[in-house]
């Protein structure tokens, strides 16, 4: 980590006191230990998940899939090209003005992603944030200012596309389609608030975190992160906003071309033998997406595969076909983001030829957020 981003670290009081001798000593087998020992709860979730989710699971149903439709495969690239190439424009919009280059947040994004589907921790957001920072020619305060705001408008976007799926299929249960649509009123509200007085909410957050009691001291990151993000919104201004909303939409529409075509590619059908509408794969694309929110073991394995049988079961999938689904496409983005991603790191570590191993850099990160 450059000296630049420890200056910054220590002036909003985030660095953590064992950071020098990280710098200079190799961590020790405690702090190690200790790293183990975080990645377990994720773990032992991800197998519950896995266990709850291939309750009843037929292998006999692994015969009745097969490539019935072979031009559906141009589909499926062209909406996973689409999606994380779309994910990379967004990202440069937000960064451009620090001065990023396109093909470099397209790298770091890619790389972040794959880093994230092999390391606990989500250790690759806190890379994007803090070793790619020299590379984007940004502070870690700018790039995680952007980074929340990513999440806000997938966030936002996921909602919007459950909302107007609610009804399709069985439709989602009654208390679900009341929770969504308060999602949906909360999230909208939140954003368009943020979008409007971005401004003007600075004082008023300072003013509120400022009465809260010294023994809830970490809700203070909070109010950090929440200034980040007004901060960034303001510079890019409302026209700015409105056109990154249009972008995140695109972004997950591209998503939902991915899953219908692989429904369409190994011939999903209802029980009773009738085809898929586009509605069952916005709902899929929603609800697995949300379910990387459970913590669990690196790429959200088991959350996923729980999320995409429940929203096939509710468009009449047979439940065996519908965890199969999810099988099958989670191992695609697994293995397609994170070969891109790991062939752009290690071509992009050769050019430059750094002699840091990646398990050092690792190590050298912030132990959490600032």
């Amino acid at each position: 980590m450059s000296k630049d981003q420890l200056d910054e670290l220590a002036s909003v009081g985030q660095l953590p006191e064992t950071q020098g001798a990280l710098l200079e000593s190799p961590p020790e087998t405690h702090e190690h230990s200790m790293h183990l020992l975080k990645t377990l709860p994720g773990l032992a979730i991800s197998a519950f998940f896995l266990w709850w989710t291939f309750r009843g699971f037929k292998l006999t149903t692994l015969e009745s899939i097969r490539l019935v439709a072979p031009l559906w495969i141009l589909g499926l690239l062209a909406g996973t090209c689409l999606s994380y190439g779309l994910r990379s424009y967004r990202w440069w919009r937000m960064m451009r003005s620090a001065g990023s280059r396109l093909s470099t947040c397209f790298r770091v994004l890619m790389t972040s992603l794959a880093a994230n589907n092999i390391l606990p921790l989500r250790i690759g957001d806190l890379m994007r944030i803090f070793t790619y920072a020299p590379d984007l020619n940004a502070s870690p305060s700018t790039i995680l200012s952007t980074v929340i705001l990513e999440k806000l408008l997938d966030i936002f976007t996921l909602v919007v596309m459950l909302v107007a799926t609610a009804h399709t299929g069985k439709g989602l249960p009654g208390k679900t389609r009341v929770l969504v649509k308060s999602l949906l009123l909360i999230s909208g509200a939140g954003l368009l608030t943020m979008i409007i007085g971005s401004r003007a909410l600075v004082r008023p957050v300072k003013a509120i975190f400022a009465g809260l009691p010294p023994s809830l001291a970490k809700l203070h990151k909070i109010e950090h992160w929440l200034l980040l993000a007004l901060d960034v919104i303001r510079q890019i201004g409302i026209v700015g906003m409105v056109w990154l909303f249009v972008q995140s939409m695109a972004i997950w529409l591209s998503e939902s071309l991915l899953y219908f075509s692989a429904m369409q590619m190994i011939g999903i059908r209802t029980e009773s033998g009738a085809r898929l509408d586009w509605g069952a794969s916005l709902q899929t694309v929603s609800l697995a997406n949300f379910a990387f929110l459970v913590p669990s073991a690196p790429g959200g394995i088991g959350p996923f595969e729980w999320a995409c049988k429940g929203a096939l079961v509710i468009h009449r999938v047979a439940p065996s076909t519908a965890l199969l689904f999810g099988l099958l496409i989670h191992f695609w983005l697994l293995v397609s983001i994170t070969g891109v991603g790991g062939a752009m790191f290690l071509v992009h570590r050769l050019h430059r030829a750094r002699r840091k191993p990646l398990l050092e850099e690792i190590d050298t990160l912030p132990a959490e957020m600032p």
